[in-house]
């Protein structure tokens, strides 16, 4: 991790620090703008401004693996060649966990030749048998005429190919929603879940607050979470048309989770909870249009940044601002994604044109901004899952371990569990075990049922998020932070563990015996600095492994894992280079009791 991005963490702590960002797209209404980072030496698809095609002549090379496909025409191909295109089909599919992207008029060298319109049409209509073949769907991304050596017109055309795998009941991916406090995170997600614009106080985000405070003082305190649909035809499925979520998990080939965060800094240690422990695929931060860069905008960043969690930028309120203001926040936004620490290259979305390329260029290059809520749906409707088939094969082949990140009692289920299974696969009557407890224990418990998305679900697959039903477990012997594991897996616990750090911002010297938050995947515990490897303190910038203690209970934690910890100003990053493991029953000897 880049130790620049500690400016983004000082800057925001210090009082007066200026202003910072990325990325920029405008939605009229609750909605907003965000602009997407493109790879730096990669031309950018051909962008359609002020009516005249200016097309690249070529896209970069295809490549052999991934979820993208140029053809150069599909006309009349053999039976023997049609299997082998459905079987390539298969293949792309696979990659893009149910989704591929076809580019019909490009040769494989990138080269865009562009087809006649007969032989568009012909090609396209056996990218449909190919889809039929398979089960999927296609819809018509976006046509573009090209400048070739003909004299009849000839155009690309570009199309999503969308099928939900044989064993899940839809796509899925999982989106943190971030920025300031008042800047529109809840009233944007009302207006996209529900359908319906907010009428100016605040009437979209009420179905998001889940306590009264929340609804009294419009501020978000915990984490809430809400669905958007989209089907095969990449057509919106909320709550707008009084749908049930059953109704939208059974009408949706897609689904998106938004992950509703905190903007207030008194509440940031549940933001960082919500990002460290429900992993999101990628975050949306929020910016308002009339304040800009202010509060807690700079700090999420950094913490997008610093856990590597891809990220887009919508602006907001855009409504309510003249245009200049509009402008000069997306300028700020520009300036700050530019900046050493975060090093990203913004794109602005003023176009559905814009929309497809970003959401496409997203996996190997965060950033997004748009002129329209419409162009938001879009961006979310195409942007592609960030971990491909061969990873999450790698994951549902290890054995069991989901992570418990809320503990509900159900009226007639009983105790009841909300997280995210790492690794393996959780099946309805499984037999597995929570810990650690305050004595270091493990606890046999059985699965009694599962829910995604509030609605059944007998299978769950690594990555996924969920409830488990636990029958009459009794809920006081668990604690967020624990995790359900296999019993084969024989799971250690420690107390005392190093890690390799890097002070992001610390006031003065960071010491032995300084106690700090620390935040691993679901843990979030006190711990002190016991010893710090090859020096006696630490600045703001600089790198060493530390030893912590936990101060409350043993924790179950992996070599490897993302840390973060905070205390006031004070923020770093890292990660688990050991643990100190420890057995059931000496838990409480080693914790200094």
């Amino acid at each position: 991790m880049d130790s620049r991005v500690s400016e983004l963490f000082g800057g925001c702590c210090r009082p007066g620090g200026g202003p910072t960002v990325g990325g920029t797209l405008k939605a009229r209404g609750a909605g907003g703008s965000s602009s997407c980072g493109g790879p730096k030496g990669k031309k950018k698809n051909g962008r359609n401004r002020g009516g005249k095609a200016n097309n690249p002549p070529y896209l970069p090379p295809e490549a052999e693996d991934g979820n993208i496909e140029y053809k150069l025409k599909l006309v009349n191909p053999s039976q023997y060649r049609f299997e082998h295109l459905v079987t390539q089909m298969k293949w792309r599919l696979q990659e893009g966990r149910g989704e591929a992207v076809y580019q019909i008029g490009v040769e494989d060298n990138g080269l865009l030749v562009g087809l006649a319109e007969e032989e568009m049409r012909a090609s396209l209509k056996t990218l449909h048998r190919m889809a039929e073949k398979v089960g999927a769907d296609i819809t018509v991304l976006r046509e573009r005429e090209v400048d070739y050596d003909s004299d009849t017109p000839r155009k690309i055309t570009e199309v999503l190919v969308r099928k939900v795998p044989d064993n899940q009941q839809f796509l899925d991916l999982r989106v943190a929603v971030l920025g300031n406090v008042d800047s529109g995170k809840s009233t944007l997600l009302g207006v996209l879940t529900q359908g319906e614009l907010d009428n100016g106080r605040g009437r979209a985000r009420l179905n998001l607050f889940r306590h009264l405070h929340e609804i009294q003082s419009g501020r978000t305190s915990s984490i809430s979470f809400e669905i958007l649909g989209f089907n095969s035809k990449g057509e919106v499925v909320n709550y707008s048309d009084s749908r049930t979520a059953e109704e939208i998990c059974e009408s949706s080939s897609k689904m998106i989770t938004f992950i509703d965060l905190a903007g207030h800094h008194k509440y940031l240690h549940t933001t960082i909870f919500g990002l460290t422990s429900y992993c999101p695929d990628c975050a949306l931060l929020l910016v308002s249009a009339n304040t800009g860069i202010a509060g807690t905008t700079r700090e999420h960043l950094g913490l997008a940044l610093a856990l590597k969690v891809p990220f887009f930028i919508v602006v907001s309120k855009v409504d309510l601002c003249a245009k200049t203001t509009v402008e000069r926040t997306v300028r700020q936004l520009e300036r700050v994604l530019k900046q050493p620490g975060c090093h990203k290259v913004p794109m602005l979305v003023t176009s559905e044109d814009d929309a497809v390329t970003a959401a496409q260029q997203f996996a190997q290059s965060p950033n997004v901004s748009g002129e329209s809520l419409d162009l938001l749906k879009v961006f979310l409707n195409i942007l592609p899952p960030l971990t491909n088939s061969k990873e999450q094969e790698e994951l549902m082949q290890q054995l069991t371990e989901f992570q418990v990140d809320e503990i509900y009692t159900v009226p007639e289920v009983g105790t009841v569990v909300g997280g995210t299974l790492s690794s393996g696969i959780c099946r309805e009557g499984d037999q597995l075990v929570v810990g650690p407890t305050d004595d270091g224990c493990f606890l046999e418990l059985r699965v009694c049922s599962i829910q995604r998305n509030r609605s059944a679900c007998r299978v769950l697959r690594a990555g996924q998020a969920a409830t488990l039903a636990l029958g009459d477990f009794d809920r006081a012997l668990l604690r967020k932070g624990m995790v359900m594991v296999s019993p084969e897996m024989n799971p250690t616990i420690c107390s005392v563990f190093e890690a390799e750090i890097v002070l992001l911002f610390h006031a003065t010297t960071f010491r032995r015996g300084f106690q700090v938050t620390v935040h691993v995947g679901n843990v979030r515990q006190t711990a002190v600095v016991e010893k710090i490897h090859a020096k006696d303190k630490l600045r703001t910038g600089e790198k060493a492994v530390v030893r912590f203690r936990f101060l409350k209970h043993p924790e179950y934690l992996k070599v490897g894992a993302k840390l973060l910890f905070r205390e006031g100003v004070t923020k770093g990053i890292g990660h688990v280079t050991d643990v100190q493991a420890i057995a059931a029953g000496e838990a409480q000897a080693n914790m200094g009791f």
